[in-house]
């Protein structure tokens, strides 16, 4: 038996996933009575279809998905096609400092320029990619990520849906551990992880982590994708370790002692040397 998602299979059982621009209501019934069990499934995104999203009410924001994924299956009386269980699929690459545009028009310079040669002079002048691009913006790419991650994990978690995957690279993964309060990880038995104390056996929430191999692939072709971690959580857990384990861990820095006001004492005793020492 194989997963996706919380979407179970068969060993050997055929899936069809295609965008939804490609669908055709007579073909998709085809697949679904032809005997061969295949499983349907069709998804959006931006440039596929648009967004899945949810619309902005007096009391609650608006916000989209980057990709959506739906079974299609047949009604009871085979005369029409309807919707099965969704999943949401995420992805948070890094955030920098600085300005793609600068990068893009050398790059689109050199495209032009080498159209039989580009691949070679990219590598042969790599600052071309990095152009006026000033390094990871470590803080802004938690910040930016965690409410809407947390967020999307907890509108999905319905019997409606399987669930939500966030996506990160390890990279990204690593700048989250000071914000998480670099959170226990357990492997269970099925070889993903749980966060802290969470033993759940089902969540509905996934982070995938990935990074990019360190050697390429033979015959030229590019380094491949390597999934690091798999981590079954939920939205309830993410802020635990993000709102209770982290700042109870920035105060065991400081000996138990308040550290902001141990900060001010020690800045203030340099204009009152007279200062008595705060207590915390």
């Amino acid at each position: 038996m194989n997963k996706l998602f919380h979407y179970e299979f068969l060993d050997g059982q055929p899936v069809a996933i295609q965008p939804v621009l490609t669908l055709s209501e007579d073909r998709v019934k085809e697949i679904l009575v032809d005997g061969s069990g295949t499983r349907v499934f069709c998804y959006f995104q931006e440039k596929l279809g648009g967004e899945i999203g949810l619309s902005r009410t007096d009391a609650s924001p608006e916000l989209s998905f980057d990709i959506t994924l739906v079974e299609l299956l047949l009604s009871e009386d085979g005369s029409r096609v309807r919707l099965g269980c969704y999943g949401v699929i995420e992805l948070q690459t890094t955030d920098t400092h600085g300005s793609y545009k600068h990068a893009v028009s050398a790059l689109r310079g050199a495209l032009d320029l080498h159209p039989g040669d580009f691949p070679g002079q990219v590598a042969a002048n790599q600052e071309w990619a990095g152009r006026k691009v000033e390094g990871p913006n470590i803080s802004n790419v938690f910040k930016r990520t965690f409410y809407q991650v947390a967020f999307k994990f907890q509108v999905t978690k319905r019997d409606t849906s399987v669930g939500c995957v966030l996506a990160i690279p390890q990279p990204v993964w690593d700048s989250w551990q000071p914000f998480l309060g670099r959170p226990d990880l357990h492997r269970q038995a099925d070889g993903t992880w749980r966060l802290l104390d969470d033993q759940s056996t089902a969540p509905a929430g996934w982070i995938y982590v990935f990074d990019i191999a360190e050697k390429p692939a033979g015959n030229g072709r590019p380094a491949p994708v390597e999934v690091k971690l798999v981590i079954g959580t939920d939205a309830a857990t993410l802020s635990r370790a993000a709102l209770d384990v982290a700042p109870a861990k920035a105060i065991e820095n400081s000996a138990g002692h308040d550290a902001v006001l141990v900060s001010l004492n020690g800045r203030l005793r340099k204009y009152l040397p007279g200062l008595e020492r705060a207590a915390s």
